[in-house]
């Protein structure tokens, strides 16, 4: 198969350490989302109180009136929030210079929109847990799995996003705080309510497998449709990869098994009620992933174990892949 361009040497060390630099970076980042918006000393009448402030406007409550320790609770605020500033600027110092170097080596890159969108998700602690990159962005990932270029498109023009909690949310708005944090001006498509866009028509789309349908609040948005195809996606075991943006940011995405995402492709590339636009690239996108597993990705095994385990609704474009691959995929599909 010639599915697959190995990175160079030069490409897979800066991508080890882009890892480690993001990894650092994204615990600073999560440690300051932690802390409270602000403490400020507050005088009411006689007295001085300690206020905690939730938002840019001032808006807060009362911790109570300032005394020995609400004065150590203020100054251990202070230091904390002034030593991760300081650390938070440094690594992002770090970080940017090996984005600048990820684009400058031509690696898979995702479009500028995609990137605040996962950092914010993952400030959030949402990928992986909450959310998987399940659309075309996730290809970027895929490519960085099999240390090499898969030869197709590595990005597109809207975002796709699994919902896959396995467990209640305490949050009503999980999702639509995430995009409301990234943009204010999302907005709910009024005709396709499982999509959000922003004021650059940008669109992000949330789906959802039946059995994940019950763990999304109610009051969340997007509002995602159920569909059992999405169950196929929650199986195996993900992909996580920290890949660039083409404004040279760094963002992590954290995708489905490859396996299961080819075989997804394949399927939806035969179902008549797909948009005929799209089958052509279902298509292609899923042949030159699930080569490029079999090529380069022996820790994902296409063996007796993943055949026995797949569903006999992808049993058949499995099979045809593999017949298809002994015939260098000349045969009709």
């Amino acid at each position: 198969m010639d599915t697959l361009r190995a990175f160079s040497d030069e490409q897979s060390r800066l991508l080890v350490n882009l890892r480690q630099r993001y990894e650092a970076w994204v615990v600073t980042e999560r440690a300051r989302a932690a802390l409270p918006y602000d403490l400020r000393r507050k005088t009411v009448g006689e007295y001085e109180y300690l206020y905690l402030i939730h938002d840019r406007s001032g808006n807060g409550k009362s911790l109570g009136r300032m005394d020995a320790a609400r004065e150590a609770e203020f100054q251990a605020y202070r230091e904390q929030k002034a030593e991760l500033k300081e650390r938070g600027a440094l690594l992002s110092t770090s970080l940017a210079e090996s984005a600048a170097l990820y684009r400058a080596l031509r690696l898979p890159l995702l479009s500028s929109d995609a990137g605040p969108i996962l950092r914010e998700c993952d400030r959030r602690n949402l990928l992986g847990s909450h959310l998987l990159v399940v659309g075309t962005n996730a290809i970027a990932a895929y490519m960085i799995e099999a240390n090499g270029f898969i030869l197709l498109p590595d990005e597109t023009e809207d975002f796709d996003l699994a919902w896959v909690a396995a467990e209640q949310e305490d949050s009503e708005q999980t999702v639509w705080q995430m995009l409301k944090a990234v943009d204010p001006t999302f907005t709910i498509n009024s005709e396709r309510d499982f999509q959000a866009r922003n004021a650059r028509a940008y669109e992000v789309e949330l789906l959802v497998a039946p059995s994940r349908a019950g763990t999304l609040s109610d009051r969340d948005q997007p509002r995602p449709i159920p569909l059992a195809e999405q169950e196929w996606l929650l199986l195996g075991r993900p992909v996580d990869q920290v890949v660039g943006c083409r404004d040279g940011s760094p963002a992590r995405i954290v995708a489905p098994d490859p396996r299961w995402f080819a075989l997804h492709k394949l399927w939806m590339s035969e179902q008549a009620k797909r948009n005929p636009l799209k089958r052509p690239k279902d298509r292609k996108q899923g042949l030159a992933l699930l080569d490029a597993v079999a090529e380069a990705m022996p820790h994902y095994p296409l063996d007796e174990a993943f055949k026995a385990a797949i569903p006999p609704d992808l049993q058949a474009v499995f099979e045809k892949w593999q017949k298809n691959t002994k015939a260098g995929h000349k045969s009709n599909w």
